[in-house]
């Protein structure tokens, strides 16, 4: 049958088949469809306020005013992105006054969002270590895993959770590091670790990073929680302490959790260079990634945090927002233990308490988890993630009642 006769079997994609649904966003269809008014997402990976909504920042909405009365101009922005942004962004990761930012030793090129940081930053490495492998976390954040093996990379894991504890392997993290052959690509999460909530303590940061160095390996890091666990400057300490001992690294940071901005795709690649000629050339390479992916970064967001950053009034409204947040989930992480607690479950959730950032490694099981959506409708992912900024005082009894009744 030629094409012009028409019939399915003709089609150049006839044989395409469809892709399995993302974890995360297959578990926000099924409740979509749900018809329970008393129905509760925890599987969602977005900061919701009390009232439930992804908020939109007062001092984001004063930039977008500003920025909105100041536009001439729809131009394309550089390759690499606004320059007062890069430079803003470098001095709240790195600080301002850090050796490796007055030394022009960074190369940091705007990205769209977090997950474009990594991607650019996985084609640059692959360009150029073409034989490293990639070492996640188990567990780790799902698109981890597609991201850097659609850019061709041998994946392993390395020990990081341990369920016994509810806490770090961390014994198994340091024999894994040890045992990596050189120029090895390790993912960290910096902090608010996703999907565990388990973070190193700066000591055990500490070990990791003399390891990484004497075993001349490529850390990779991610940064899209900075402020949700201690505070924007405390969260920094890995990505500077890494830094100060002469490391070379990659880092992905974004906005899109701590500026609510995550449908402006709001991030950076940095790569810690030995030197500003170093700084330079891996700059003209990124761009290069960068133009064979998407030529420009969207300006609308990372002209908005450029502007709260650079202006001190604003600087101190989005300073306390982003502590509003941060307290606001330890407040539902310790009233959501405590109150199943009062149920007398069969099941110590103290672990909670320890874990930081949006989301817990809960320890129900997958069974706990099923009986929660199709009997209380509660979505929870298979491995037992809870988004605790998605609970809130309206929701926290429902939901913590609806847990203890499938534990019992």
């Amino acid at each position: 049958m030629d094409r012009e006769s028409g019939g399915e079997e003709c089609s150049f994609f006839f044989d395409v088949p469809e892709a399995p649904p993302d974890s995360i966003f297959g578990v926000t269809e099924a409740f979509k469809l749900d018809s329970n008014p008393d129905k509760v997402n925890l599987g969602v990976g977005a900061y919701h306020n009390d009232q439930g909504v992804v908020p939109v920042l007062n001092s984001v909405r004063k930039a977008e005013e500003l920025l909105l009365s100041r536009e001439t101009s729809k131009a394309y922005l550089k390759i690499d992105g606004d320059a007062e942004f890069i430079h803003c962004v470098r001095a709240l990761v790195f600080g301002k006054d850090f050796p490796c930012v007055k030394e022009e030793r960074i190369a940091t090129v705007e990205t769209v969002g977090g997950t474009g940081a990594l991607r650019i930053g996985a084609d640059f490495v692959k360009r150029y270590f073409p034989e490293a492998a990639v070492w996640h976390s188990a567990p780790t954040w799902g698109n981890h895993r597609g991201v850097f093996s659609t850019a061709g990379f041998a994946l392993h894991e390395y020990p990081y959770y341990d369920p016994k504890t509810h806490g770090v392997d961390f014994n198994g993290v340091l024999s894994a590091l040890s045992s990596m052959p050189k120029q090895s690509v390790v993912l960290l999460h910096v902090c608010c670790h996703n999907p565990t909530g388990v973070d190193f303590s700066k000591p055990q940061w500490d070990e990791v990073i003399e390891v990484l160095l004497a075993r001349e390996l490529i850390p990779f890091l991610d940064f899209a929680y900075q402020g949700f666990a201690d505070g924007i400057e405390q969260d920094a300490y890995p990505v500077r302490q890494l830094a100060l001992r002469g490391g070379n690294f990659l880092l992905a940071s974004s906005f899109s959790k701590n500026a609510s901005l995550y449908r402006e795709r709001v991030g950076t690649l940095s790569v810690v260079c030995g030197s500003a000629v170093e700084a330079k050339s891996v700059t003209s390479q990124l761009k290069d990634v960068i133009r064979t992916n998407y030529s420009n970064p969207p300006a609308h967001g990372a002209l908005t945090v450029a502007t709260i950053l650079s202006d001190d009034t604003l600087r101190a409204e989005w300073e306390a927002e982003v502590c509003e947040m941060r307290e606001r989930i330890q407040w539902i992480r310790e009233n959501f233990v405590k109150r199943l607690q009062e149920q007398e479950v069969p099941f110590d959730f103290n672990h909670v308490l320890a874990q930081r950032g949006m989301f817990s490694y809960s320890g129900l099981s997958k069974e706990h988890v099923q009986k929660l959506r199709s009997e209380r409708s509660v979505y929870i992912l298979d491995n037992g993630r809870i988004c605790l900024a998605a609970i809130n005082r309206n929701n926290l009894e429902y939901v913590c009642d609806a847990i203890a009744n499938v534990l019992f």
